[in-house]
């Protein structure tokens, strides 16, 4: 567990399937602004410049590794150990490292012990999120027991950071139908099941730690970057791809003229800004999520599909760089060999053609 974080908050508690085309088509992915460029063994995409801070230094975010026990999926712990090391090798290093949620799959002891022992060699000044596959299996005890609570926050070279869960206030779906932990988790771990329900939520507790404790005090012109897990936006509700009181947190924020929040979740390069947030989705290193049926935000330039050969394709790491110029730069460290397309049918930005929407049967 991180014991030495500098402000700790206290702790609180329509289906859609897709053809095989549409998987290959709606994967993954482009940048949002300035282009590509190789650095070492792997391709950067820099997505954007943000203005934040006052002193340039760079922090690293890995997200979305989605652990199984060695003995069931081996890819998965090779890529979370390649994005590791990455980060490890950054020169000059990480200020500190973010993992954003979903260390594990299943949400059990064995795959977060493996997760925790994965990101052990990473020696910068490390912060925790969950996700929702980290939370639901026991409530959060194992993900507690080894990275700590939630909210958090702490400054650092003139940037408020805050970290917050979106996934410990679930409504209880699961006790009537007296699921096992097990089932559980295979409810809340598919991407459009109709038992979960909304389950993303900051949550009025939270909110007034955010209000009168994380942002209580400090200059409306401070940068403020926000950590969660889910965006702080209303993306794709279906697909849990929003967080149920993102209007709240957005109001409470609204007096601050410069905050930008970082999420995972989604699997996928996004870019979004409402009225003074601007929101970056993060890649994950296990697999990419295709857009939803809706498309994407209008400032996101859509990913390009993922080659289904290559498992390390199409997913990476994030390294950001608050610069000297007062400027957050975000780059996708994305594992791909070359880009297969550019035409609009491969970029799954609101194409429904290749989508079918059936009915999903679902035993209780």
């Amino acid at each position: 567990m991180e014991k030495d974080q500098e402000k700790q908050g206290s702790e609180v508690e329509s289906s859609f399937t897709m053809t095989r085309r549409t998987f290959l088509h709606k994967t993954i992915a482009a940048g949002v602004a300035v282009g590509a460029a190789s650095v070492g063994w792997f391709p950067t995409i820099n997505t954007m410049d943000i203005a934040v801070g006052a002193e340039a230094f760079k922090f690293a975010w890995i997200s979305d590794t989605h652990l199984y026990p060695k003995q069931v999926n081996t890819r998965f712990v090779e890529k979370a150990t390649r994005a590791v090391k990455e980060v490890q090798a950054m020169d000059p290093p990480a200020d500190f490292f973010i993992f954003g949620g979903d260390l594990s799959q299943l949400g059990t002891e064995e795959e977060l012990t493996l997760g925790k022992d994965i990101l052990a060699e990473i020696k910068a000044k490390k912060y925790f999120i969950p996700g929702e596959h980290d939370w639901y299996y026991d409530m959060g005890d194992v993900w507690q027991k080894f990275f700590g609570g939630t909210p958090w926050f702490f400054d650092h070279k003139g940037v408020r950071f805050i970290g917050l869960n979106t996934v410990a206030w679930a409504p209880d779906y699961w006790t009537e139908r007296k699921l096992t932990p097990k089932e559980r988790m295979a409810v809340m771990a598919t991407l459009d099941s109709i038992i979960g329900g909304p389950w993303a939520a900051v949550e009025k507790e939270q909110r007034q730690w955010l209000s009168d404790k994380a942002l209580s005090g400090i200059p409306k012109e401070t940068p403020i970057v926000l950590f969660t897990h889910n965006p702080l936006y209303e993306y794709y509700p279906p697909w849990n791809f929003w967080t149920r009181d993102w209007r709240e947190v957005q109001e409470i924020l609204k007096p601050f003229k410069n905050v930008t929040n970082i999420h995972g979740h989604t699997h996928q390069v996004l870019y979004n800004e409402i009225g003074n947030m601007r929101s970056i989705g993060m890649l994950a290193t296990s697999w990419p999520w295709p857009y939803a049926p809706t498309g994407v935000p209008p400032l996101t330039k859509p990913m390009i599909r993922v080659d289904p050969g290559d498992p390390f394709d199409g997913v990476g790491w994030s390294r950001l760089t608050v610069n000297d110029m007062q400027k957050i730069e975000n780059e996708y460290v994305m594992w791909r060999k070359q880009v297969f397309a550019e035409a609009p049918y491969d970029r799954g930005d609101g194409d429904n053609v290749n989508q079918r929407l059936t009915p999903r049967l679902v035993e209780l």
